[in-house]
């Protein structure tokens, strides 16, 4: 896939338009200090073959009337520090969907890029990986372009109540206001993607539902775009009855974090399962995102680094003690 992405050679290192090479340097050169803070060049040949790279795919974003950003040059810098050979075109200019707020939304990352084509291509597909990679986000803004697009005819998004339901009768207020903190995710990056009017409008129809997952028991969802977030606190029993909810002509995107599962220890993590079972399908798509994916603050991605670091040191300690 990452083949597909490949940029063309950007060895003609040439920006005849002054006006949109004044947008690449930024007011009062700011996207170009910017650059130079992300990659000291100092003479060495990678980083300026990286930063050469940068600034012509850079500059043929906005040949494409792109709107650059600071952060876009963060993702930019990110994406071709990975892959060289990555064309920024290919991923930005990925029109996935225009919010009601007018932002455009499209892929910050390879990953990303390959997520989105893999709920084109693929009827189910599994997003898995750490919290700020965009998979509830950027499947959320699929699901409202095929609604609005009339590619399906309704939306369903469920969350896993982590205790199934079943002992939330301890919270006060009636159902929905018991499992209504379960669920504010999934209304807060709907209601981001269209007028909250509107978005009201349809929920009350049915046309979109956002639900807990054990709502969805004994349904067949026809000609709908369903997805299930948080997956990783499903369990394995929920996870089979979500999956098997699929009806004709619909899409299910399923999205977790394996490293956040709140399950009871001696609960098997429904995502995890499903994974091993169905990774060998070549009609289902899986994704994987790592800390390079986080389109959330810096720091979002120094924390899920140095977590990871920690539980690589913890899984190895504990592997030299069972062998010793």
């Amino acid at each position: 896939m990452k083949a597909k992405l490949q940029a063309t050679n950007s060895e003609n290192f040439h920006f005849p338009d002054n006006a949109l090479f004044r947008n690449l340097l930024g007011e009062h050169d700011k996207h170009l200090k910017h650059i130079e803070r992300l990659v000291p060049v100092a003479g060495e040949a990678t980083a300026v073959h990286l930063v050469k790279n940068l600034l012509v795919q850079l500059y043929a974003l906005l040949e494409n009337g792109y709107p650059l950003f600071p952060q876009d040059i963060d993702y930019a810098h990110r994406i071709l520090s990975e892959d060289g050979a990555a064309s920024l075109e290919k991923i930005f200019l990925d029109k996935v969907f225009i919010s009601s707020k007018k932002r455009l939304i499209t892929p910050k990352s390879i990953a990303q890029k390959l997520y989105i084509d893999a709920i084109r291509n693929y009827d189910m597909v599994f997003g898995i990986g750490p919290a700020g990679t965009g998979k509830t986000y950027l499947a959320m803004a699929m699901a409202v372009a095929a609604l609005l697009e009339k590619k399906v005819s309704r939306i369903a998004l469920a969350r896993p109540a982590v205790e199934a339901g079943e002992k939330l009768g301890f919270l006060p207020g009636d159902l929905a206001e018991k499992v209504n903190p379960y669920l504010r995710p999934l209304y807060d990056a709907l209601f981001d993607m269209m007028d909250v009017e509107k978005a009201t409008a349809l929920m009350h129809k049915g046309i979109i539902e956002v639900a807990p997952l054990a709502f969805m028991r004994g349904r067949t969802l026809n000609d709908a775009f369903v997805i299930l977030d948080e997956a990783q606190n499903t369990t394995s029993e929920q996870m089979k009855m979500f999956l098997t909810r699929l009806g004709f002509g619909s899409k299910a995107v399923i999205t977790g974090d394996i490293t956040q599962i709140d399950l009871p220890t001696e609960k098997t993590s429904g995502l995890i399962e499903a994974e091993k079972i169905l990774r060998k399908s070549d009609r289902i798509g899986f994704v994987h995102f790592s800390e390079l994916d986080v389109v959330r603050h810096p720091l979002v991605q120094e924390v899920i680094r140095a977590y990871n670091h920690i539980d690589r040191t913890r899984k190895s300690t504990m592997e030299r003690e069972i062998s010793s």
